[in-house]
């Protein structure tokens, strides 16, 4: 098994409301999982090939909740990597060279029938975990941007995270709302709905803690 490693920030939104059920076990709230994420990856390597500074994004979709399985997913990796390094980035997030199910990546995939070819485009992200914003672009493929969850009444700024000691994907997260589109293989428009920022910090045998 290849040894890999990467610290990353993620934005990623589904279509589940603000509270995503999937992070508490219970079932998606409109009946299946459709998930657009993006990821930076600040440090990190694949081998012996380096992933500092590049990015990487999917579209996935499940006609049920993740565990039922039969889903779909599009990875986008960055055009600016080299070929070892499109290589350990698709291989983190299609869960190769990974411990069985050790990683969300590895279980998504797990969980998709299909595994479209990937794109290769310019990604752009911007995130600010602690503010709860985002702007992120894979040029052709997706986008997707989020903000704070707003008070109904005041419309003040509400801040709220969840903690997973035990995650398979973080830690702890921030929480807010996000709207995001994708086009092609695995085409999504999610409008005003659960989105988290969070920190990952995966190797082939998942979190490390």
């Amino acid at each position: 098994m290849v040894d890999w490693e990467i610290h990353a920030m993620e934005f990623g939104n589904c279509n589940c409301g603000y509270a995503c059920p999937c992070q508490f076990n219970a079932l998606p709230t409109h009946g299946l999982c459709q998930a657009i994420g993006f990821f930076r990856v600040d440090r990190g390597h694949f081998g012996g090939a380096k992933l500092d500074g590049l990015n990487m994004a999917f579209a996935c979709a499940w006609p049920g909740a993740v565990h039922q399985g039969h889903g779909k997913m599009q990875p986008i990796i960055d055009k600016r990597a080299d070929e070892a390094q499109r290589r350990g980035l698709l291989s983190i997030m299609t869960g190769k060279e990974t411990k069985e199910m050790a990683t969300f990546f590895a279980v998504y995939t797990a969980m998709c029938e299909k595994v479209h070819d990937p794109v290769y485009t310019d990604i752009r992200i911007e995130v600010d975990k602690d503010k709860r914003m985002a702007k992120c672009e894979a040029v052709g493929a997706a986008s997707g941007r989020g903000e704070p969850i707003r008070n109904k009444v005041t419309g003040a700024e509400h801040r709220v995270g969840i903690v997973l000691p035990n995650g398979f994907e973080f830690t702890q997260n921030e929480v807010g709302r996000g709207w995001s589109t994708s086009t092609g293989q695995v085409a999504l428009k999610l409008e005003d709905s659960y989105a988290h920022w969070c920190e990952l910090h995966l190797n082939q045998n998942g979190v490390i803690r």
